[in-house]
């Protein structure tokens, strides 16, 4: 089906608050091009890459959004979002899913996490030290879903699961990825020593996108995959849940029941300055709080209490 284009010229230091607005709303995607560039093999970056940051003083973002999305309703909600943002610059056009999946792909290089974890694309052949002993790859090929490892929360969270492993807490174990997107923190679970995964997202498309990437793993007989109204009642020894500090708070009560009494949360998906609501929601179920941060992104993690405090 086609899918809503919204793209909007911007400096650089205005790029982060721009990006802001529009995951705020519902971006499925956000790509970022030069605004100058007229060579035929300019290339768009698809989520900057750890601790990289884009190349170009002006840029132009382009945002995917799903199809039938009215973009005057579009732009009223970015500008409550941000309303210091001249949103009416904003041009708009209907794109073909295909061309933003392979576009993406194009534009995907191997990237490794923590000790062992390698995130490399269906089609790259392994880099260097990939193969080594104890190494963990997870081939992906997300399409559209969120998760491709280059964006600071799915990077924490795979840095977290990675440690994880190191400390053998992962080995013939249960996790739960909450917000699953393309999966990949199921499957890293999964490479890293997990006995199974289970993956709850509410988009059908990060269901059948997880499910893929599965099978393109040969772990598909491990990993299960439900909507939130479907997910089977059950407490889970790890849970990783990247999704937004708003609806991490939300969920806050349904997540800890989710967690065995002394497993492991690590939630993430937070802007600096959204962490404190985020701690107070959790310190009740949750010792051991930590808050690590990469860019202007945060992770917390913590231990289920056996009682709630």
């Amino acid at each position: 089906m086609p899918f809503l284009e919204l793209t909007i010229p911007c400096r650089e230091a205005d790029q982060p608050r721009h990006e802001r607005a529009l995951e705020s709303v519902g971006a499925l995607a956000v790509t970022l091009a030069d605004a100058h560039a007229d060579a035929p093999d300019e290339q768009a970056i698809f989520e900057p890459g750890v601790g990289q940051t884009p190349l170009w003083d002006e840029m132009e973002l382009t945002a995917l959004f799903e199809g039938g999305t009215p973009p005057e309703l579009l732009l009223h909600a970015l500008t409550a979002a941000d309303e210091g943002v001249d949103w009416s610059r904003a041009r708009f056009r209907e794109v073909a899913d295909q061309d933003w999946e392979r576009a993406w792909m194009d534009q995907y290089e191997p990237l490794k996490f923590g000790e062992r974890t390698w995130i490399v694309p269906w089609n790259h052949a392994l880099p260097d030290g990939a193969d080594a002993p104890g190494s963990a790859i997870v081939r992906l090929d997300p399409g559209l879903a969120f998760g491709s490892g280059t964006h600071p929360t799915t990077a924490l969270c795979l840095q977290w699961l990675d440690r994880l492993a190191g400390d053998g807490a992962l080995d013939d174990v249960t996790v739960l990825d909450f917000g699953c997107g393309s999966g990949i923190l199921a499957l890293a679970a999964l490479k890293l020593g997990a006995r199974a995964a289970v993956g709850v997202d509410n988009d059908p498309q990060a269901l059948t996108a997880t499910a893929d990437n599965a099978a393109r793993n040969d772990v598909g007989d491990r990993l299960a995959v439900y909507l939130p109204e479907d997910e089977p009642v059950a407490t889970y020894p790890v849970v990783v849940a990247n999704i937004l500090a708003s609806a991490l708070v939300a969920l806050a009560a349904p997540l800890a029941a989710r967690v065995a009494p002394g497993g492991r949360i690590a939630l993430s998906g937070i802007l600096v300055g959204q962490e404190d609501e985020v701690l107070a929601a959790y310190s009740d179920a949750f010792e051991a709080l930590v808050v690590d941060r990469l860019d202007d992104w945060i992770r917390i993690t913590g231990t289920r209490r056996a009682t709630a405090a």
